[in-house]
């Protein structure tokens, strides 16, 4: 079984590598990243550094927005599996560098798509992000239930979920949208809430709370992020309804008709979320306790980009392939903290 994986050494690509590479039976694990300097360069090679020399891996430092490049390297490792999680990340970062979500996230996007269609695999999984749900949608969100994006990064994440339709529909290339709801953990990214606020309170640094600390969050656990990531990739494509013709592996059909009384296209979307969203302010008291520490917290009004709340409705994730976060918060936290000291040092400042 032949993966490529994009964003191998980001957060989330990390981890589904080394879940990977400890399958039973052997997997090839084909892992690219072009270690932009987004957030620590460092960070992400030791995140390399636990994957390197591992049997099945091998990295390519590469920029999947240079179509030739990519093109080139798909075409010569023939994945079974495309694991799309490379991306610009970030809701704040994309109101002044919009340039750099339309390179990574469209253009790149965009190639992968194309590679995908020349050398067809069994499964395109990309990530989408639970900030597409936009304003005025109700919790918990439903796959069906989105709205305008608040930021140009959701606005990026959504049109990949067009793209990605438009070429089940037009190619027969099965895709499969994951829209992930605040992801936190081990090696977690340095620019988001988890990690951002453990090593503020450990360094006795001000946290600055939005909407007075009152949004809501639902944080999920790595470990159960990667299971729903590979139950999905790996789950077989849904039967053809009667009197279709055969599919070939790259068009595969779902029996579901649309709205016109057609077979739908191979495309499907799906929250990967916990389902347990928590106040800010309690977040950050749960970090108090574990750190042994107060935080130095300023509150202040809510921010135009920002969702009131994210919580996942996991009714079809569940009903697809058995899906369900078994970590709670507390237990995660706890981890988190104890890779943020070991990682950072006891200031947090490391």
């Amino acid at each position: 079984m032949k993966i490529l994986v994009t964003g191998a050494a980001g957060f989330v690509g990390s981890h589904v590598c080394q879940r990977l590479l400890a399958q039973p039976g052997r997997a090839e694990v084909l892992g690219i990243d072009n270690l932009n300097d987004y957030y620590s360069v460092a960070l992400k090679q030791a995140r390399l550094g636990r994957l390197e020399g591992r049997e099945g891996f091998r990295f390519v430092r590469g920029d999947f927005a240079d179509s030739p490049s990519l093109h080139a390297l798909v075409a010569g490792f023939k994945p079974d599996y495309i694991i799309h999680l490379g991306a610009q990340a970030g809701v704040r970062y994309s109101l002044t560098h919009p340039e750099a979500y339309v390179q990574s996230n469209l253009v790149g996007f965009a190639n992968i798509l194309e590679a995908a269609r020349r050398h067809p695999p069994k499964h395109l999984v990309f990530a989408s992000s639970s900030s597409v749900y936009g304003a005025g949608v109700p919790a918990p969100f439903r796959e069906d239930a989105v709205s305008e994006p608040l930021s140009f990064y959701a606005a990026t994440k959504r049109a990949n979920e067009h793209m990605a339709y438009s070429y089940a529909h037009t190619h027969g290339l099965r895709c499969t949208g994951l829209r992930f709801f605040t992801v936190y953990g081990p090696w977690g990214r340095p620019d988001m809430t988890p990690v951002l606020f453990a090593r503020a309170i450990l360094a006795g640094e001000t946290i600055k709370l939005w909407n007075h600390g009152k949004y809501r969050r639902d944080f999920t656990y790595i470990d159960d992020i990667v299971d729903g990531i590979l139950r999905l990739t790996l789950s077989p494509p849904p039967a053809p309804p009667p009197g279709a013709p055969p599919a070939s592996a790259g068009a595969a059909l779902d029996a579901r008709p649309s709205a016109l009384g057609a077979p739908r296209p191979p495309y499907d979307v799906f929250n990967i979320g916990h389902h347990r969203p928590v106040e800010m302010l309690q977040f950050v008291q749960m970090l108090e306790s574990l750190l042994g520490r107060k935080a130095v917290v300023e509150l202040h009004p809510p921010q135009p980009t920002e969702m009131p709340e994210t919580c996942a409705d996991l009714t079809r994730i569940q009903a697809a392939v058995g899906y369900a976060p078994k970590t709670a918060l507390e237990d995660g936290l706890r981890q988190l903290v104890e890779w943020v000291r070991e990682y950072y040092g006891p200031s947090g400042a490391g």
